[in-house]
This record gives C-alpha cells, structure tokens and sequence, in this order.
C-alpha cells in the first residue's frame, strides 16, 4: 500500500533517513549504522510490515555492501574446516575414519599432509557439505 504523503513531510523524513542508506565511509559510520539498524529492529512489531524493520533491512543492505568492500572473509582450508567440524561434533582423532587412522588425522591437522579427493568426499557425505569447504584456501 502506498501512502500519499504531502512532499513536505517526505521531504522532513528523507533528510534523516537517505544519510543512513548512504555509502558506509568508515568504522565510525559502519558503528552507527549497525547500532541503528539494532534500534530500529528492536523497536518493529512486524517484521515484515512494520516501515522501521524494511528500513532496517535497507540498512542491513548497505552494512554489507561495506563487509564485502572492507572485511572479506578468510577462506579457511582442508585441516581447519576438519579442526571446526571435529570440535562441533566432540569428535577425536579416532573418530574420522573417512580420514584415515588417527596418525593420518593427526598429520592433516598439523599441516604435514593434505586431504586427498577421497577423503574430501567422504568428509562432505558426512557432514553434508559440498566437497568445496574442504578445498584449500
């Protein structure tokens, strides 16, 4: 539904909201915005219908728009996806076969040898991840 406002009252509005759709310029300005984006979403009643969560959602937009620009994320390789998937499952060494006797884990974790094709496919039919999160980065 679009409301008809009067162009003065959008133009009031629109002096306060485009700043926070504008380019994110540093770490001040990305704080701000999280934080705003924050507020606005813990004051929406719908989350769908409500003007302030679609325009914390516009914010949303532009915080990651400035990550993708200023903060990749590290691509992490074979022996930490394994190192991380272990941990979450309260798996040991012992408990991966897919990889090979415990030595042959152990040697992965350590950098000292790589995961080879069979075992990166056994590892993705395991967890049920594509054989890519075991690539190296």
């Amino acid at each position: 539904m679009i409301v008809k406002e009067p162009v003065e009252t959008i133009e009031v509005h629109w002096s306060h909201v485009h700043p926070l759709l504008a380019p994110i310029e540093d770490e001040a300005d990305y704080d701000q915005r999280v934080a705003t984006m924050e507020e606005l979403l813990s004051r929406a009643d719908d989350m769908e219908a409500d003007p302030r969560a679609q325009l914390a959602s516009r914010i949303a937009e532009v915080v990651e728009s400035y990550d993708e620009a200023n903060r990749p994320a590290p691509r992490a390789g074979g022996p930490e996806v394994l190192r991380y998937l272990m941990a979450e499952h309260g798996l040991s060494q012992s408990n991966v076969p897919e990889v090979g006797p415990q030595s042959v884990v152990s040697e992965i974790l350590s950098g000292k040898r790589d995961l080879n094709w069979r075992q990166i496919q056994a590892l993705a039919d395991r967890f049920g991840l594509s054989t890519d999160a075991f690539r190296d980065a």
